[in-house]
């Protein structure tokens, strides 16, 4: 059914505007005469395409640029509607009210589109796979068992939980990391700053004694004289370094040399593998506890892996599982998945509580990654000051160095 977005006066000539779906403009224009509001221009939004799923994504794409939808928000309706849903609402009833409450406008499109995909007789999920760009494929599957088990209400409580916990470590590590990286930025700009153009005026003055000068001493004479005539090349070589890996992340191959190659680095690569356990634990537990079948929910994991050496891993663990192996054992036969997630998995399937497991070993890793990564940003900060400190010591250092020679040749 098309959405029309509208502007217009109600009885005491108020302006208003938002949006309103309907089976035409005419029709549309109707309905909001009878509530007593008077549109003064009405737009369609979008209609739905004949083609399914990715032509209704598309025709929206360009409209979501002026105005993304947030996890934090999808998270919120999506506990909204699992509260009405649980208070007895019907589904179109329960999306009619959200559409009335949410204040995204691209949410409330959205949601409208939605609601009328549904009032013309698809199911829930079809008409959340419209548009896969907001819906993944975790919520989308986890919406289509929960319909057909009855438990739709459960399932939006879920991934209302999902995304929420999914955000909030998100905004953590960020958090965390914020600080550090500022510091080091502001710390670059201004030594930058001042070997460029502080420092040759104050060497400046032992260049024209014709002093032998200390080896420190002509050092930074030589930085500072490359770095006043190249600046640019100091910005422009990140800059390029930065687009030459967008590049190759693009690249499927490429993609995946990058994912190996922050896999193989001390430190980085240990954070990495427990997210990696951590975020496919939790999809998979969440997806066969709502009754997806196991190499339906290994797809699923495998497609929102996030990294292209884990999307390898568990294609080929899958391949093993549906020759009749033990996930547990496949994943340990990888040696890419920390031994203690292998082992609490090979438990769950012994012990028949794979799903009771995975979601163990999913809680386990998510504290394990905070608290690295506070523990690393903690290290980062005095590391920061200590480099910052060392040059500063050595520009210090090599102008004092001429001072005391010409000191000691005065005596």
């Amino acid at each position: 059914m098309p959405v029309f977005e509208y502007k217009a006066l109600d009885r005491r000539g108020r302006k208003k505007t938002g949006i309103i779906d309907g089976e035409s403009l005419v029709f549309a224009r109707t309905k909001l005469r009878e509530k007593g509001i008077y549109p003064t221009t009405m737009v369609e939004v979008g209609s739905e395409g004949s083609g399914g799923g990715n032509g209704s994504d598309s025709s929206l794409a360009g409209r979501f640029l002026f105005g993304r939808i947030s996890n934090g928000e999808l998270a919120m309706v999506t506990r909204q509607l699992a509260t009405l849903l649980s208070a007895g609402f019907p589904l179109i009833s329960a999306v009619s009210s959200l559409v009335v409450q949410t204040r995204s406008k691209p949410l409330k499109k959205v949601l409208s589109k939605i609601k009328g995909s549904i009032e013309e007789g698809k199911s829930f999920a079809e008409s959340l796979a419209m548009y896969p760009s907001l819906f993944s494929a975790i919520y989308v599957n986890m919406i289509r068992a929960g319909e057909s088990s009855g438990t739709l209400e459960l399932v939006l409580e879920r991934l209302a939980d999902i995304t929420e916990k999914r955000e909030e470590t998100k905004k953590k590590i960020q958090s965390a990391l914020a600080y550090p990286l500022l510091m080091a930025l502001v710390g670059s700009l201004v030594l930058l700053f001042l070997l460029a153009y502080i420092v040759p005026g104050i060497i400046s003055i032992f260049s024209d004694m014709n002093q032998t000068l200390p080896g420190p001493t002509l050092f930074l004479i030589a930085i500072s004289s490359f770095l006043k005539r190249f600046w640019w090349v100091v910005i422009l070589v990140p800059v390029v370094c930065g687009v030459a890996l967008y590049v190759m992340a693009k690249n499927e191959r490429g993609a995946y040399l990058i994912d190996k190659f922050l896999f193989l680095t001390p430190k980085l690569g240990d954070l990495l593998k427990k997210i990696s356990a951590a975020r496919f634990s939790r999809i998979l537990s969440s997806l066969l506890a709502n009754g997806v079948p196991m190499m339906t929910a290994l797809s699923i994991s495998r497609a929102t892996a996030g990294n292209r050496v884990i999307s390898a891993i568990i294609s080929r663990v899958s391949r093993q599982v549906e020759q009749g192996g033990e996930l547990g054992v496949s994943l340990g036969a990888e040696r890419v998945f920390p031994t203690l997630a292998v082992e609490m998995i090979k438990i769950g399937e012994k012990s028949g509580q794979l799903e009771r497991m995975l979601e163990k070993t999913a809680d386990l890793y998510e504290r394990e990654v905070e608290g690295s990564v506070t523990t690393m940003t903690a290290l980062l900060e005095p590391l920061i000051i200590l480099v910052m400190g060392v040059v500063v010591g050595f520009i210090v250092l090599s102008v004092c160095l001429p001072i005391f020679e010409m000191n000691q040749l005065v005596k």
